[in-house]
């Protein structure tokens, strides 16, 4: 469990006073959905600020908080969105893609025979010559050396058994598997829709 030192370690807060001289690609937007929490958490749901201020003049998302950092046109100037929400909410759907990444997210990046965080690649439980399919429930992250050290045989041939039995996770999981994991960018106005399992201060 994270606590307020840890997570302002992995993830420092940059100040609202160092954006004048901020680059204009180092502004992006966090997006919230109209609930007004974040449409991801891992990777955070984040638009670079041409696309934020191209949606705001659409009228599909309200500014929420905005950087010091201006743009300006002929007739417009215009202070960067740094939180944005959309109008219309979005329902994310309730199973997630079965990608490697996604896979990663739902070991939390640590293989599950040893929890090393290097070297990942995935592992077929039970192995495709078994009979194994190449499905959630049958696949899991494993560093190279386990997946060699296992290489064709079932868990229990192997004397492996994993950390974590694999299961289809749903999205709610895997987003809350991604709070364990700040990115090492986030901006001081986005402290009030971001919460990484931060006990609240008085």
């Amino acid at each position: 469990m994270f606590n307020t030192e840890l997570i302002e370690r992995a993830a420092r807060f940059r100040r609202a006073d160092d954006d004048p001289l901020r680059k204009l690609e180092s502004c992006p937007a966090l997006v919230l959905n109209a609930d007004y929490t974040p449409l991801s958490y891992y990777p955070l749901s984040l638009w670079p600020w041409q696309t934020a201020i191209k949606a705001v003049f659409l009228e599909r998302v309200d500014i929420v908080a905005s950087y010091d950092r201006e743009v300006h046109s002929p007739s417009l100037d215009m202070k960067i969105p740094s939180v944005i929400a959309l109008r219309q909410f979005v329902k994310p759907s309730e199973f997630p893609a079965f990608t490697r990444f996604n896979l990663f997210l739902r070991d939390r990046f640590a293989c599950q025979y040893c929890g090393s965080p290097e070297q990942l690649t995935f592992d077929h439980v039970i192995p495709r010559r078994l009979g194994g399919k190449t499905t959630w429930e049958n696949i899991l992250t494993a560093c190279a050396p386990c997946n060699m050290k296992k290489g064709g045989r079932t868990p229990r041939q192997a004397g492996m058994p994993p950390i974590v039995a694999p299961i289809r996770p749903t999205n709610w999981q895997l987003q809350k598997s991604g709070k364990s994991f700040p990115p090492n960018y986030l901006h001081e106005t986005w402290r009030d829709w971001l919460y990484w399992d931060v006990p609240l201060e008085a």
